[in-house]
């Protein structure tokens, strides 16, 4: 290999687009631009966050946070609180019972924080990968 010989890899340098230089280039006319409007014009440019005249995002949504409606009936259980159960299947109204999760809680996921030592079923839940890798690990079982 020589210096002199060095190229970029083939099809990493795109050739720039040469707008304005007749019909018979593609891009001659509107130079790719479209008929009238805004973005037509030279300099015509909106700010960032524009949206046409329409309430932008920014001045939508409150200032003062944002918490998701739905996350009221979800809720998330470890692998240690899980162990700790006692119980050889599991589903999100046992978890209710014992206090793990929200009374109103409808989604229930499985982190993997901790470890699991016996094999257990999980039924109805969500499970993180790690979480699913520590159960089957363990003996256990995922899904009905």
């Amino acid at each position: 290999m020589k210096l002199n010989t060095l190229r970029p890899q083939s099809g990493s340098k795109a050739v720039r687009k040469r707008v304005g230089r007749g019909i018979g280039s593609g891009f001659g006319k509107t130079g790719g631009r479209g008929h009238k409007g805004q973005k037509s014009r030279s300099g015509g440019f909106h700010k960032v966050g524009f949206e046409g005249g329409q309430m932008p995002i920014q001045r939508r949504l409150p200032k003062f946070g944002f918490r998701s409606r739905k996350s009221r009936f979800s809720d998330e259980v470890t692998l240690d609180e899980i162990d700790r159960l006692g119980l050889d299947e599991i589903t999100v109204t046992d978890l209710i019972n014992a206090n793990l999760v929200s009374k109103r809680a409808k989604k229930v996921k499985v982190m993997k924080t901790g470890s699991i030592s016996r094999p257990i079923q999980i039924v109805g839940i969500a499970v993180t990968a790690g979480a699913l890798s520590a159960i089957t690990e363990a003996g256990g079982k995922v899904g009905s």
